[in-house]
């Protein structure tokens, strides 16, 4: 045994992260950790782990990254996710954490910088830099170099592809380690191929909420409340799975779970444009959304108020804005109790327009009523990547519940309510409140954006079926 106590410390621990984080970092990695750190070790160059939610993979690449940066000099560590938010405030939050668990001794080696970790007697030989992975600059991964290198690509799903053409050069080096960590939301890309195609080579595992210690009965039971353990919510926050690819879906998991991560910023010019979808009682709801341009910034639903209490509350909402931010216009579904709200939200002088969902399509005849129209005008606008919508579960797995069919004539349409319920699935309300904001356009296209509306939208009723 050596006198050096640095000598020492990474004869012990070089070969053996585990160890490293039993002893060092004073935690107990569960089994499947533990073969996780040991695959690094042991010279695994590729590898890649779908999981659930809570199930410790951020936890488990920060001990990796540790590790990493203090037992294999020199070295670069290069941490990236989709967006700062995800980066940041999760995985290398995280790594933060775990530092302040080290040993004072072993902390005082380290300079801890807002996007980077160095080894401060070698800043520019040993270091964690973490890196947004962005189309738009795909150069997160590229131009890693270095006898050791570590590249961790948290939610890796949703990372574009330009960022892994643009790293292939590091990915390929022969003393470089790649691993991609992900929530399973697309059905393409580097991440689904490297589990599906390409998983021979590359060392590949998935990591349940069902099987982890980590994860509560109780979230597993509500996730299989809320969504059903066929839906595509459970099969990829629960089971590690990726989404089920039904040709007659018509938005894919992956563009709006997407379209929650983005970092857009709000132009302060645009006025909002709000959707309203009623309900009166029972198990549907009243929804609300909110939409700046290509920015939805709140969606929010409500049982139990009649129509004029849902009038009061709406108009609460408006009347609290000062002028600037108040919408443009309020567009409600006026079919059966809407009506109502939109006469008199109308008498209290509020912008608002009555969708009659049910009528033509107000473009073309691909379409057999609005309602299919606008929900096909919401996959387009999710489509271009360049929006953004709020985090929140509900409303992606309706906006990704809803299928569609042919009629006899070739026309497209959206499932009903009622036959979604007969599939076991609730009304897509805050869904449908999102995709009446599209009609604004299409009310625009169809009669100039000059004229004064005081009536419902009326149209070509012929052919619908």
């Amino acid at each position: 045994m050596s006198d050096n106590p640095l000598t020492e410390f990474v004869l012990r621990y070089r070969d053996n992260p585990v160890l490293f984080v039993r002893e060092v970092l004073g935690a107990t990695p569960y089994d499947y950790q533990e073969e996780f750190l040991n695959a690094i070790s042991s010279g695994e160059r590729k590898m890649s782990v779908r999981s659930g939610h809570g199930t410790g993979k951020s936890t488990s690449a920060s001990w990796a990254m540790l590790w990493f940066l203090l037992l294999r000099f020199p070295n670069k560590v290069v941490v990236t996710a989709p967006t700062s938010s995800q980066l940041f405030d999760a995985l290398f939050a995280e790594l933060k954490r775990w530092i302040n668990e080290l040993p004072p001794h072993l902390q005082q080696l380290l300079t801890v910088k807002s996007d980077r970790v160095e080894l401060t007697s070698a800043a520019s030989e040993a270091f964690i830099s973490a890196r947004t992975s962005r189309a738009e600059t795909p150069e997160a991964l590229a131009g890693v170099h270095s006898e050791n290198v570590l590249l961790v690509v948290d939610e890796a799903s949703g990372v574009p592809e330009k960022v892994f053409e643009a790293a292939a050069g590091s990915m390929s080096g022969h003393s470089a380690t790649t691993l991609l960590l992900s929530n399973p939301t697309r059905s393409s890309g580097t991440f689904y191929e490297s589990q599906t195609r390409m998983s021979k080579s590359w060392w590949t595992r998935r990591w349940s909420c069902v099987d982890s210690p980590l994860v509560s009965d109780e979230f597993v039971n509500e996730m299989r409340e809320r969504y059903g353990e066929e839906s595509n919510a459970f099969r990829i926050r629960v089971l590690g799975e990726f989404p089920m690819a039904d040709d007659d879906t018509i938005i894919p998991f992956h563009l709006a779970q997407s379209a929650t991560q983005r970092d857009i910023e709000i132009t302060p010019e645009i006025r909002p444009i709000w959707g309203l979808d009623v309900a009166r009682f029972g198990t549907d709801k009243t929804a609300l959304c909110k939409r700046y341009g290509n920015v939805v910034t709140d969606i929010e639903a409500w049982q139990g108020l009649d129509l004029m209490q849902t009038v009061g509350r709406v108009m609460a909402e408006y009347e609290g804005l000062p002028d600037s931010q108040r919408p443009k216009e309020i567009l409600v579904d006026s079919i059966g109790v809407g009506g109502g709200v939109v006469d008199r939200l109308r008498e209290l002088g509020v912008p608002v327009r009555g969708i009659n969902v049910g009528e033509a399509p107000a473009m073309g005849k691909t379409y057999m009523n609005l309602r299919s129209e606008l929900w096909f005008k919401t996959k387009g606008w999710l489509e271009d990547r360049s929006c953004k919508i709020p985090k929140d579960d509900q409303l992606v797995a309706e906006l990704t519940g809803i299928r569609y069919a042919f009629t006899s004539s070739g026309k497209m349409k959206a499932e009903s309510k009622d036959a979604m319920r007969k599939r076991g699935l609730k009304s897509p309300d805050l869904a449908d409140a999102l995709c009446l904001t599209m009609a604004s356009d299409a009310v625009t296209a169809l009669s100039g954006s000059d004229i004064k509306w005081n009536k419902s939208i009326r149209r070509n009723l012929k052919g619908i079926a």
